[in-house]
């Protein structure tokens, strides 16, 4: 068993307003700067919708990721053979059109205009070559109009979709859509590491957030490639990667990262998880449809004396088991079972894991009698059909979840590599914790419905409690158990240069200037 922890984040969908605060939190702080004005290490997407870059999701086109080819698991587009054969010339790689070219307008034009009889207006210009430009496309361009031509129905997610369930969800009255908010995944398989010519890019042994150190980077750009997710990027002025650091000197300070700690809908969630490297290899050349299994089942329980022994063993401090066992990530990812990586298939085994939107549930649906059935009737579907607590269209939730105006396909493209099973097992559980809170605060549900509704979902009545809780009215260090930095340690590292004998040893400091 080889412990190693990991800072890890879940990202709660119901609670995402769209309002883009940590996007220009994290644009403020890292990549106001020449080179960077196209970067958005955090970037907040409206799903249905292509995203940024566009049609990210998309690897027949970028070639990220990790596939698995007669047995053996191997780089999609980079690596050294297909790195090798491309390195001067990448015909996988974005262009700046995927993200757009990025632009100011000639404010001055407002004031120093001459007078006359029409509205001055200020021209947008280019930041790269400074020429005036017709904008057709911006940071966050598809925000809100989920059900467009142009985006919405070019989500490669719903290429899985019939043309009619696609025809439900872009009727205008019945639109539907949810925010994806993204970062870096810091990956325990990250494909950027794998495929960086120069071995700039490297994953922190103490916390696993993954780096790119701009002095060893020589600007292959096979980490742009490389990575499905597309949150590396190349400065273009400064001729270097960079990718999110997940603000790792607030980390070290014991802060929440920035877009962290500004956003308003309170849906981030930044703690330790203690993971059993050994079982990587394994996990990522596992079959697909387990992938997400293998998956959680390399996360260690923080309190089993085992584990807890063989992370002591390895080196994990005393705080950072403590943090991993109060680790909001671990209860919402492995107690609950509520949280899923995003985009299992590629493979890299994110560090990210997204509670799924509930969604408008039944406003969409149909009428469904299942009056003949009722004897088969699960817990949940008679509770719907004895009690009318809202003006809904069905009286069996459990049984319309298929029908439902956002398709199960859709969402579990997204996040369960196409097991539609997960999804509803997790839209149970939020369900069945909205009717256990109905019953302790408003009182017309009966103890023996809810605690049937309970047991269907699989859930207790203290785990809703404790769901409830941290979804709703947790405090800022409930949602970022954040362990010390233990920088003495990181000190004694960087400063050893030899052995007991005198002779001058390549010491930490040394290694990173060779580029080791």
């Amino acid at each position: 068993m080889d412990v190693r922890s990991q800072i890890s984040m879940v990202f709660h969908l119901d609670k995402c307003i769209g309002c883009h605060t940590c996007s220009i939190a994290c644009k403020n702080i890292w990549t106001d700067r020449k080179g960077a004005e196209y970067m958005w290490w955090n970037n907040v997407e409206t799903k249905p919708g292509t995203g940024y870059p566009t049609k990210w999701e998309d690897q027949s086109i970028y070639k990220g990721g990790w596939q698995k080819d007669n047995g053996k698991v191997t780089l999609k587009g980079a690596g050294k053979r297909r790195g090798l054969t491309n390195i001067f010339y990448n015909p996988n790689l974005p262009v700046i059109d995927d993200y757009y070219e990025p632009f100011t307008f000639k404010y001055l034009d407002l004031i120093e205009a001459p007078e006359g009889n029409d509205q001055p207006t200020a021209r947008p210009v280019s930041l790269i070559t400074g020429e005036p430009i017709d904008i057709k496309m911006g940071p966050n361009w598809d925000d809100d109009l989920s059900g467009t031509p142009d985006y919405a129905r070019n989500d490669p997610n719903l290429k899985n979709l019939s043309a009619a369930e696609q025809e439900v969800m872009f009727q205008l009255e019945r639109m539907a859509f949810f925010y994806l908010p993204r970062i870096c995944n810091h990956c325990l398989n990250p494909a950027c590491v794998a495929s960086c010519p120069s071995g700039a890019i490297y994953k922190r042994g103490e916390d696993g957030v993954v780096l790119i150190n701009q002095e060893v980077c020589r600007a292959w750009r096979m980490c742009v490639t490389a990575c499905p997710y597309k949150k590396s990027y190349y400065n273009w002025h400064t001729g270097k990667s960079e990718k999110c650091i997940l603000c790792f000197p607030r980390i070290e300070a014991g802060l929440a990262p920035a877009c962290m700690h500004s956003c308003v809908g309170r849906i981030r969630y930044l703690g330790v998880l203690l993971y059993d490297a050994s079982k990587i290899e394994a996990a990522i050349n596992d079959d697909t449809d387990s992938l997400i299994d293998r998956h959680l089942d390399i996360i260690l329980d923080p309190f089993d004396p085992k584990v807890i022994r063989a992370a002591k063993m390895n080196g994990v401090a005393d705080s950072t088991i403590h943090a991993a066992q109060f680790s909001p990530v671990y209860k919402y990812v492995k107690q609950w079972k509520l949280a899923l990586p995003l985009h299992a298939e590629f493979r890299t085994l994110p560090m990210l894991f997204y509670v799924p939107p509930l969604l408008p549930v039944m406003a969409t649906v149909k009428q469904v009698d299942n009056s003949a059935q009722s004897e088969k009737m699960n817990p949940i579907a008679k509770y719907w059909d004895d009690n009318w607590l809202y003006d809904t269209s069905t009286k069996d939730l459990w049984g319309t979840l298929d029908q439902v105006r956002f398709p199960l396909k859709y969402l579990a493209s997204l996040l369960s590599a196409g097991d539609e099973e997960l999804i509803k097992d997790k839209w149970k559980k939020l369900m069945a914790v909205r009717i256990h809170r109905r019953r302790v605060t408003v009182g017309d549900i009966s103890n023996e419905k809810a605690d049937e509704v309970l047991q269907e979902a699989g859930i207790t009545a203290e785990m809703a409690d404790g769901i409830f809780y941290l979804t709703a009215l947790a405090k800022f260090e409930d949602r970022f158990v954040i362990p010390p930095a233990h920088r003495e340690q990181a000190i004694e590292m960087m400063d050893f240069t030899g052995d007991t004998k005198g002779e001058v040893g390549f010491g930490i400091k040394s290694k990173l200037r060779r580029g080791l």
